[in-house]
């Protein structure tokens, strides 16, 4: 993108001013609100009522499952809960270890201090933002007992690196290690020739406003092929049996909207990727930027736009990118995700001493322009041109 197309993008303006990430990720119809409409009319029968085993809940765990080519799939409130759900199939002992990178949100590494279990932190890699086999490989000792590892940003983690080292350093009692997969961000992606949620002992999936794909805002799923999981999972949202419980139950009104939801999830990513790549594009030759990586036998969901300045920027430089795409543009960016250990003092309380040099550096540096399957190609230009101008306006000022 050269300077005078750059200087005309932005002289057009822009339609809105985006956030970095819109609360509205996905992108809603008449379609769905005939189906929230249905739903609610055929619960005023009292003895319908807005039952939570009903046709409507069972039908959603059926498609979703066939969609992420797993036997299970089992709906909740949030994924929050579904992290919980994950933690508790664990019976987590003290001690006992589960390994979880600290570029993530803090969903993940709350639900495992949450049930009891001791936090091991591992880095990411700096070209994908995934956590990093080998360094966590390094972190294993005989009281791990499973990774809890998130599809970053839309990008499937290498599973199948996971998996080989849970095979090869199992627990003395539980035998190999499980693999759980925080897909919140990644509903739509493929990983070497699988659906996202597939691979791994089960993953757990967000249906939150801000994703991919929403049920009213809230709601998630958790998918697996383990039979002996499920029945452990739907008595952990349906407040427990042989073991504790709350209600982490989806609604039957959420559930028929989701059902929509998902038969158009496949366009809605479509229509990020084809976005990302136009913008890969233009922001090609943008000094020093690190743009978003999609490796061979993966395909990116692009939930969000994940940039790398260079080293040398990260921090004060990275941040003053940031607020003046903002001030100047109208365009909102994130931090998505610095390392939770070092932001959040719950996190921080029981992980001191744990050293991330890699990790603190890619928060410093990492920052999300806006994307959206609705975004016009206008304003994905204008995004690009934005980016370009800042970035050589901060490399002026030396």
């Amino acid at each position: 993108m050269d300077e005078k197309k750059r200087r005309g993008i932005l002289k057009r303006g822009i339609s809105k001013p985006w956030s970095g990430e819109p609360m509205l990720g996905s992108d809603y119809g008449e379609e769905e609100v005939e189906a929230a409409v249905r739903a609610i009319r055929s619960s005023m029968d009292p003895i319908v009522g807005f039952g939570y085993d009903c046709e409507e809940i069972l039908a959603f765990e059926a498609e979703f499952a066939s969609y992420c080519g797993t036997e299970y799939a089992v709906t909740t409130n949030g994924a929050g809960t579904g992290l919980d759900m994950s933690m508790m199939a664990l019976s987590l002992e003290p001690g006992d270890e589960v390994i979880c990178p600290t570029i993530n949100f803090r969903g993940a590494l709350m639900a495992i201090l949450g049930q009891g279990g001791k936090l091991v932190l591992c880095e990411s890699d700096a070209k994908t933002l995934n956590a990093d086999p080998n360094d966590a490989e390094r972190r294993i000792t005989s009281r791990t007992r499973a990774f809890l590892i998130t599809h970053m940003n839309g990008l499937s983690f290498p599973v199948d690196d996971f998996v080989t080292l849970a095979e090869r350093y199992p627990h003395p009692r539980y035998g190999p290690l499980k693999v759980i997969g925080d897909a919140a961000r990644a509903c739509g992606g493929r990983y070497n020739g699988t659906r996202i949620g597939k691979k791994g002992w089960m993953n757990v999936f967000s249906f939150h406003t801000a994703k991919n794909m929403t049920t009213l805002g809230e709601g998630g799923a958790v998918t697996t092929d383990d039979p002996d999981l499920v029945p452990r999972l739907k008595a952990s949202r349906q407040f427990g049996w042989d073991g504790w419980g709350s209600n982490y139950k989806m609604t039957k009104v959420q559930a028929a909207v989701g059902s929509v939801q998902l038969k158009r999830l496949d366009g809605l990513v479509a229509s990020r990727r084809r976005l990302a790549h136009e913008r890969t594009r233009m922001l090609e030759g943008c000094p020093g930027l690190q743009l978003p990586h999609e490796p061979a036998g993966y395909l990116h969901s692009y939930y969000l736009y994940s940039i790398l300045v260079a080293p040398d920027w990260a921090g004060e430089k990275r941040d003053r990118l940031i607020q003046m795409m903002k001030d100047l543009y109208g365009v909102g960016c994130v931090v998505a995700n610095p390392p939770v250990h070092q932001q959040v003092p719950y996190v921080a309380r029981f992980t001191q001493g744990q050293d991330l040099p890699v990790s603190l550096q890619i928060g410093q540096r990492l920052f999300c322009p806006p994307i959206h399957p609705r975004m016009s190609d206008e304003d994905n230009e204008y995004i690009a041109a934005a980016v370009w101008d800042v970035v050589e306006r901060i490399a002026g000022e030396g």
